[in-house]
């Protein structure tokens, strides 16, 4: 019983009648005036030629997001669209929406109506035998058992408010939601979204990763040297590392807060020789050496590259310490070639399936290029082929 009574503790029940109720408020207030056919016809044209104004879809879009699902932004009811009609398929949805809520909300409306008109009926005619209420279903006679039938046409007129709501809001979902081209549109940015929050997840790895690991060689090593020169020197890169993963972090909160705004500042190889320094600060003895005009890389080639270099620094600092790595850097006609290598000591991990030597991959194979990672003759070797077109 609590159950079937639920629906009418709802506001939304009272919000969807109150939409079927508005559609045929203005064809009543015609039908008073004239009620002649012509004026249902004339209800009819006029209806359908609204429904092929682009702007029609907006409000009727609006007024089933507010009335139909109770959320004014629509956030538990994306599928259906406040948006002006791109289509003559939009336009023809919205016409026979139109016509389909003129319709039902009368026929619902007149029946709601008419069941409330038997139950005055049927209690009139219990208690004086006239009938007051003017029902099309006519009550006769002058019975006091008539009392006990009263409650069942109210019964069935509130059946007919949340069912009709239930059905108008299914019929909305249908005629009102979007069509296959906004779907594809809407998955697309969703796809969109997807691959920004992974580009960003790479970045904020990588910048702070590198960060960390440099942080914690250096303080790993200060502590174990004992010399008050070595300590001041490894304070001074982790500051100056930290201060870096703090400026790219910025920019990653940057993007997050506006991410209509595309993304810019990020580091590209012309700021590798902080990358480089800082490696050396931790101990790493490193050969690098750059050919070709690396200022003349496009910019995307460039950052993706600087976040390559820049992970496999890390993976040399976190996974083997302080050893020699060959950096080469080489800018041809068509592509830029990344080359890093180091000695691989006993007992460090072999195998490249770390989410940084993934994301390595990843950027090359985004651009169009090819990374390869793993061991080579005893050393550890990332070599990324990046094309430049």
């Amino acid at each position: 019983m609590v159950r079937m009574l639920r629906p009418f503790t709802r506001a939304v029940t009272y919000t969807r009648w109150l939409h079927l109720s508005m559609a045929i408020v203005w064809p009543s207030l015609w039908l008073f005036i004239d009620e002649a056919w012509w004026t249902v016809a004339t209800a009819t044209v006029l209806l359908g030629l609204a429904g092929l104004v682009p702007a029609m879809r907006v409000v009727e879009g609006f007024q089933a997001r507010l009335l139909l699902t109770g959320h004014r932004d629509g956030g538990e009811s994306p599928e259906i669209v406040v948006a002006p009609s791109a289509t003559w398929g939009d336009r023809g949805r919205m016409v026979v929406w139109l016509q389909t809520r003129l319709f039902f909300g009368a026929l619902v409306s007149h029946l709601a109506v008419q069941l409330l008109l038997l139950g005055v009926d049927l209690v009139s005619t219990a208690i004086s035998g006239e009938r007051v209420g003017g029902a099309w279903l006519v009550v006769t006679g002058h019975h006091w058992w008539h009392a006990l039938l009263a409650p069942l046409p109210l019964v069935l007129a509130a059946s007919v408010v949340v069912g009709s709501g239930h059905l108008i809001t299914a019929l909305a979902l249908r005629l009102l939601g979007p069509s296959p081209a906004e779907r594809l549109a809407a998955l697309e940015e969703r796809t969109e979204q997807l691959l920004e929050r992974t580009r960003i997840a790479r970045e904020l790895h990588d910048s702070i990763g590198h960060a960390l690991t440099v942080a914690v060689v250096q303080a790993g090593a200060a502590r174990a040297a004992g010399d008050p020169a070595f300590t001041d020197r490894a304070l001074g890169a982790i500051e100056e590392t930290g201060r870096a993963a703090l400026e790219d972090l910025e920019r990653v909160l940057g993007v997050l807060r506006e991410s209509g705004k595309p993304v810019s500042g990020r580091p590209t190889l012309a700021d590798a020789d902080r990358l480089l320094e800082s490696a050396r600060a931790s101990g790493a003895k490193v050969d690098a050496e750059v050919t070709g005009p690396v200022e003349r890389v496009p910019g995307p080639v460039s950052r993706e590259g600087y976040r390559i270099l820049q992970e496999s620094l890390t993976n040399v600092l976190r996974h083997a310490g302080a050893v020699p790595v060959r950096v080469r850097v080489n800018v041809a006609d068509d592509a830029l070639v990344l080359a890093i290598r180091n000695p691989l000591p006993a007992g460090a991990p072999g195998a490249g399936r770390g989410s940084g030597l993934r994301g390595i991959r990843e950027r090359a194979a985004l651009l169009g290029g090819l990374a390869r990672t793993g061991p080579d003759e005893g050393d550890w070797q990332v070599h990324a082929e990046l094309p430049l077109s």
